[in-house]
């Protein structure tokens, strides 16, 4: 399904790094591998990718640095992979606007699960309505665009279908347990804060341009859109 999708390693150590492109290779996707994060930065001026698979302690940028850059140009699918643990970390790269967080070391068969769930994500095809509108927001599922008072808000694949899942369910009342295994397809395992974050995100660009509050939290429940 996955045949021939091409996949940039930023990753400077090379058995990492080789371990990675063996993972890749077996389901047929094509891997490239990059370095250092000046390196990994050229790949991505010349050559054109489907997901990323980044370290964030890089030589030349580091792995942040390379986040806020490409999120200036680029919405491709970003899989952090790194040895930093703390939650800190993880709060900020997902705030910087990566799309997942994986901690060294790793299971093969979870970074081939997730990278699939990333893939599906970014190729899919919306089922619901072109336009939808809630209040003053509206997502237009077919250019994955989300404007509020007419002005577009600039948000990462995770903030977007977040976001659309809050918009087909209006003032329902949403468990972490019901967005994760909405956006991720996946088996909920409890709170490690990644929606969290992304909900924390969501607000603060709403913030930059209403007042009026979008997203409630509601405690010992999760989220609701209001």
């Amino acid at each position: 399904m996955y045949e021939g999708k091409r996949i940039l390693i930023i990753e400077d150590d090379q058995e990492i790094s080789r371990l990675l492109s063996v993972i890749l290779a077996r389901s047929r996707m094509e891997p490239v591998a990059a370095y250092s994060g000046t390196e990994g930065l050229l790949q991505l001026q010349t050559n054109t990718f489907d997901l990323i698979l980044l370290d964030l302690m890089l030589p030349g940028k580091s792995g942040e640095e390379l986040i806020k850059e490409i999120r200036e140009k680029s919405s491709i699918p970003i899989i952090v992979i790194s040895a930093k643990v703390d939650l800190e970390n993880k709060v900020n790269v997902l705030k910087m606007g990566a799309d997942d967080y994986i901690t060294k070391p790793f299971h093969q068969e979870e970074v081939m699960a997730r990278i699939e769930v990333q893939l599906r994500k970014a190729s899919s095809q919306p089922e619901q309505l072109a336009e939808i509108g809630w209040r003053e927001l509206k997502i237009n599922t077919e250019k994955r665009t989300i404007t509020l008072k007419e002005k577009e808000l600039q948000l990462t694949n995770a903030e977007f279908d977040i976001l659309t899942f809050f918009m087909n369910n209006p003032e329902r009342a949403l468990s972490k347990k019901d967005i994760y295994e909405s956006i991720w397809k996946g088996t909920y395992y409890g709170d490690d804060n990644t929606i969290s974050v992304h909900v924390s995100n969501l607000r603060k660009k709403i913030s930059e341009i209403t007042a009026e509050e979008y997203i409630k939290t509601i405690w010992g429940v999760g989220f609701m859109l209001i």
